[in-house]
């Protein structure tokens, strides 16, 4: 046997009294990951401000918003997609399926608050008001017997 292929010492594979009291410790301690802190849930806010007031891949197709708009629409998004998956939310869950939940109702409320955005500035402007009197180029067509340009459809070729 090599030296990198033998077992370690004896005295490594024993665990020690203070090595084992603090695996039983560990062993007690919860990790939940739902609902996140106050400063994760700063930080979603954060870059969700970031999305949508500074130049991405949203913004290149919906365009962007005002950081103080931004803010505004961060804060409200947040605070909903926490109280849509809070409610989603069981004693048997370990958060992670609530936590997927929280991120999907942010992504889809973004989004939905950009293409929101985006149809408003792409509103059609108003109509032209209407004007019942013909034009002056449509009183010089109306006297005329020429048949309109898309009705002339010989060439000069085939008068040859």
């Amino acid at each position: 046997m090599t030296e990198t292929e033998q077992s370690p010492p004896q005295s490594e594979t024993t665990a020690t009294p203070a090595v084992s009291a603090v695996s039983e410790k560990l062993s007690n301690v919860s990790f939940n990951i739902w609902p996140p802190s106050d400063r994760t849930r700063d930080a979603v806010r954060k870059r969700l401000i970031e999305t949508l007031s500074s130049p991405s891949i949203l913004s290149k197709r919906y365009g962007t918003v005002s950081h103080e708009e931004a803010v505004e629409a961060a804060k409200i998004i947040e605070e909903e997609a926490f109280e849509v998956a809070g409610k989603t939310a069981t004693a048997e869950d370990d958060g992670i399926e609530i936590l997927q939940v929280y991120s999907k109702e942010i992504s889809k409320r973004m989004l939905d608050k950009m293409k929101a955005r985006s149809e408003e500035s792409e509103a059609p402007p108003a109509a032209a008001p209407v004007n019942d009197e013909p034009s002056k180029a449509e009183e010089e067509d109306a006297g005329s017997n020429a048949p309109p340009q898309s009705e002339k459809t010989e060439s000069v070729a085939d008068d040859e």
